[in-house]
């Protein structure tokens, strides 16, 4: 096949993009990838020098191009596909109307689609139907040649074509094969549910059917898995973004075996089935290392296990992208730059605390203090950084861990997590002693958090003494870009937004209507939700005053800060999120 000429001369287009970097990236594609990109900088979805900078990264790759610009220099999807469409002559499809059919799918095999970046999604008068973010003549040659089938080329942005991929060519696909392998017949399965004894001699099918749970999970972008016997079955559930997902479920025959086997891979005791307990487990999923926490309880069917995904590839989240407000992220900088005191990050599980610390731990680091941390568990290791694991066992808890950070000339120390006493005492008394402590705690709000010092009995003087500020947050879900779409919220909505966004008069709402890319829930991804507490000296004087909650609130806002539900109520005003899932979020605590 011949290689694809470029009508045009792309000289006119170069001339708004530096010369020599334009020269220093003569790939097969660049001329394409120029006029891709050109297309984007016309429609301001791309700038010249972030242009530059794409063509020389990708070098004449036209799919690197393409996932340069959407994933680094946030080019909007629909534009993407629109401009490859325009510069190879092809169609752009409508992914918002693609419904995905795996027996489609698997015309060509998930190996070949994520090389390529392909996906069938139709036949329409015996010609397949391809989806392509590099439909280039290379790249359709070798699908053309493995298919050997006519093929319709259609265009679309490579997030959405991945995103396809990992629905389509689920992992989980093949686990009726896997339980079969197993070889229970319904009477055995009844004796080993009774009996609670599964031999585990032929390892293959369980290796499998673990790597199975664990890899799509992974591609579901979940936090968790849930594997939970019920009377009639095993129940598999993913944790996705904050909410759970019931994703398949497995005879209960197989019960036994699979937490057999997760307890041998997270070296807990097997034979031990009525005490909690703990483990992790290391393994390799789609080429990415990831960290998983184990952890078992008994129920009245059986042992529950869930399990925790670290993904240990993942890059740090810098302070500056963690989504605070502009007057939040300068104060709150500014905050954690102080040589001693203590910040708290208060909100409850799942709320993304850990993340803000480590975000904190990078602003702040440097080859000139020595910062250590006690944490439970080590989630993600920073380089430079002294991080401590805890060992109940061992007798190293949060507090035995802090005194022993103490006697090692410490600059910064971060406190995974504040739970009793203890550790709050000494952590306020390394605080008073010259040194900058960070830590979390569980508490619905930032003024919420001071008081739960009070309730484990700190003094109110070493409260005010020590904390030099507060942040509180929530994860709210994103509305999924993809099939964002205009609606007319009711009656409670509006009344609930006019009342805590501050008079906003506005007049369109956004909701996420469902589609391929959210698995339907018209959300994907979350953004964080911030308040700030400053501790000024009027707030000093009002906890050691013993000021109620309410008190301490009152002055705050007076003083500027904006509450986390104020705060919420500008995403949905910047079509963000919704009016129900900031409800359900933040007035539910």
């Amino acid at each position: 096949m011949a290689l694809f000429k470029s009508k045009d001369n792309p000289a006119a287009a170069a001339a708004a993009v530096p010369r020599e970097r334009v020269e220093a990236a003569p790939g097969l594609y660049a001329t394409e990838c120029m006029r891709i990109g050109q297309i984007l900088v016309d429609g301001e979805q791309l700038s010249t020098e972030n242009l530059a900078t794409a063509l020389q990264q990708a070098n004449g790759d036209a799919l690197q191009f393409a996932d340069i610009v959407l994933g680094r220099f946030g080019a909007g999807r629909a534009d993407l596909a629109a401009a490859i469409a325009e510069v190879w002559d092809i169609v752009a499809a409508d992914t918002k109307a693609v419904e995905l059919d795996p027996e489609i799918a698997n015309l060509v095999s998930e190996q070949i689609a994520r090389q390529n970046c392909v996906i069938p999604i139709a036949e329409v008068n015996g010609s397949v139907v391809m989806l392509s973010a590099d439909p280039s003549p290379e790249r359709r040659a070798e699908v053309e040649r493995l298919l050997q089938r006519p093929i319709t080329w259609q265009s679309a942005d490579p997030a959405t074509i991945r995103t396809f991929i990992d629905r389509s060519y689920r992992a989980d696909a093949d686990i009726d094969r896997l339980v079969q392998a197993f070889d229970l017949a319904d009477d055995q399965s009844a004796e080993a549910k009774k009996a609670g004894e599964v031999s585990i001699d032929d390892q293959a099918p369980i290796v499998q059917l673990v790597t199975r749970i664990v890899s799509q999970a992974m591609r579901d972008r979940a936090s968790d898995i849930h594997v939970e016997p019920l009377d009639d079955k095993l129940r598999i559930r993913y944790r996705i973004d904050g909410h759970l997902v019931e994703a398949f479920s497995l005879p209960i025959g197989v019960h036994s075996a699979l937490t057999s086997r997760l307890k041998i891979m997270s070296s807990m005791n097997i034979v031990e089935k009525r005490r909690p307990q703990d483990g992790q487990f290391s393994m390799t999923i789609d080429g990415k290392d990831v960290d998983v926490r184990v952890g078992s309880v008994a129920t009245v069917f059986g042992e529950k296990i869930v399990m925790r995904i670290l993904d240990k590839g993942r890059s740090m989240i810098g302070l500056n992208q963690l989504g605070f407000p502009r007057e939040t992220y300068l104060h709150y900088s500014k905050m954690v730059h102080a040589p001693f005191g203590m910040v708290i990050c208060a909100g409850p599980t799942g709320a993304g605390k850990t993340t803000t610390l480590y975000a904190t731990l990078q602003e702040i680091n440097s080859n000139g203090k020595n910062v250590t941390t006690v944490e439970d568990p080590v989630e993600y290791v920073f380089p430079g950084i002294n991080q401590i694991q805890t060992n109940e066992q061992a007798g190293l808890t949060f507090a035995t861990g802090l005194k022993a950070i103490l006697r090692q000339d410490p600059d910064v120390i971060l406190v995974g997590e504040i739970r009793d006493a203890d550790t709050a005492r000494i952590a306020i008394q390394s605080a008073l002693t010259g040194h900058f402590v960070l830590s979390s705690l569980h508490g619905t709000d930032s003024v919420a958090a001071l008081h739960r010092f009070l309730d484990m009995g700190i003094e109110a003087f070493l409260i005010a003494s020590s904390v030099v500020g507060v942040i509180g947050q929530r994860l709210l879900r994103r509305i999924c870009d993809a099939c964002k779409e205009p609606y007319a919220p009711g009656a409670d909505e509006l009344a609930v937004f006019r009342q805590h966004s501050g008079g906003s008069d506005k007049a369109q709402f956004f909701r996420g209507a469902g589609c391929n890319y959210c698995a339907g829930t018209g959300y994907r991804d979350r953004i964080g939700v911030y308040e700030l507490l400053r501790i000024t000296p009027e707030l000093r004087r009002l906890i050691v005053g013993w000021a109620t909650t309410e008190e301490l609130r009152r002055l705050a806002v007076a003083q500027g800060m904006r509450t986390m539900l104020r705060e919420a109520m500008a995403l949905v005003e910047n079509d963000v999120t919704t009016i129900p899932e900031v409800v359900k979020t933040l007035f539910a605590s």
